[in-house]
């Protein structure tokens, strides 16, 4: 039997104490990003706000250079989508995620268009053009092409990104630079051969050190990956068995920090993938069920939201009228305290001045 119950407002103040969201912190930017297990960053630039909520005094430059560097890299993982991690977590992780993306693939129309091929033969083809230069999709595709002229170049390329880890390498992704989507193999973009064999063990621990305490169906929500009972049963005796107040069995790791309920969660303006609303099957505790609703968007692109003692509380985007200074719009949810209000103003100002030096203003949008 599972032992202490949490009640949801702690396992809120766990999980942001685990994510770096109770207090910004003093590590370096690769550090932070080593124990988030990277930070979902398939847009260009909405994931540097998320390493601001966790580091004080974040310089975007600085990290813009280390993607350029080699620093760090945005690959493919978790849910099949780019991440932002170092070179040694891409060798670990995407050896360990690759049967999710694998099965990702089948199941889309990319699969079914080249169903029955030789998969591993356009993968080779693919990683020798990569070698020879960065390439964009569109370009690996019109090669590939020319060798499968019966299949669409793009699901050849889709084949290959897929299948091979490929870096997207930079000016995409630099702070305050544009550039077209290109990728490189990862392998000789970091110098770095990926790990030969997967590790699902290693990949429990890491995980629930950055988002625990958590059930066997949230590290899946969060991987993609299944079958994940056995290896939390083969983990037992290295980790502690908690319950949620709906009886869901939870595990952590015996010493990571659960602080009491009460202690106080600052505002946050959360980027539209942050972490802390992507690492979980049940998200109600960061995201109460009655403003799920609010998050569904038809482009696939969540908006903004603002934490207000833990939970989110209302959206936020930035409004750039002609002629005047970029604001801050957040739209509330539900009441809120005028103390409440007050923080999430100032909150918001250090937002704007990040994402819109010059930029002033708060409007609220009454629920």
């Amino acid at each position: 039997m599972a032992g202490t119950v949490l009640r949801t407002r702690a396992l809120n103040r766990a999980t942001l104490d685990r994510q770096l969201l109770l207090s910004r912190t003093g590590l370096p930017v690769a550090d932070v990003v080593t124990h988030l297990v990277g930070l979902q960053a398939q847009t260009t630039h909405t994931w540097y706000l998320g390493l601001e909520n966790r580091i004080e005094g974040l310089d975007p430059h600085r990290v813009g250079r280390m993607l350029t560097d080699g620093e760090l890299v945005r690959v493919t993982l978790m849910r099949g989508t780019l991440h932002l991690v170092t070179p040694r977590d891409c060798r670990f992780l995407r050896p360990t995620v690759q049967p999710a993306i694998d099965r990702g693939f089948s199941g889309s129309r990319h699969g079914q268009a080249t169903r029955g091929m030789d998969l591993d033969a356009v993968a080779r083809a693919g990683y020798d053009l990569l070698l020879a230069r960065p390439m964009t999709p569109n370009d690996l595709a019109g090669h590939l092409s020319e060798r499968w002229p019966r299949v669409g170049g793009e699901h050849l390329a889709q084949a290959v990104k897929d299948r091979l880890p490929l870096v997207q390498i930079p000016p995409r992704g630099v702070w305050g630079a544009t550039g077209a989507p290109a990728f490189a193999p990862a392998d000789t973009w970091t110098g770095l051969a990926m790990d030969a064999d997967p590790d699902p063990e290693g990949l429990v621990l890491r995980y629930l050190a950055a988002f625990g305490p958590a059930s066997v169906k949230d590290m899946q929500a969060w991987s993609s990956l299944t079958r994940f009972k056995p290896v939390f049963d083969g983990l037992r005796d290295r980790l502690v068995e908690l319950r949620a107040e709906d009886g869901t069995v939870l595990f952590d790791l015996p010493d990571a920090p659960r602080p009491d309920e009460d202690t106080e969660a600052p505002v946050r303006f959360l980027y539209d993938f942050d972490n802390v609303l992507r690492g979980h099957a049940d998200r109600s505790r960061v995201l109460p069920h009655e403003h799920r609703a609010r998050l569904v968007s038809r482009n696939g692109m969540p908006p903004g939201t603002v934490l207000v003692d833990g939970f989110v509380r209302a959206s936020w985007k930035v409004v750039r009228a002609r002629g005047a200074e970029p604001h801050l719009e957040v739209s509330l949810f539900e009441p809120i305290t005028a103390a409440d209000r007050e923080a999430v103003a100032a909150e918001g100002e250090r937002t704007l001045a990040f994402l819109e030096p010059g930029g002033h203003g708060i409007r609220f949008v009454e629920p």
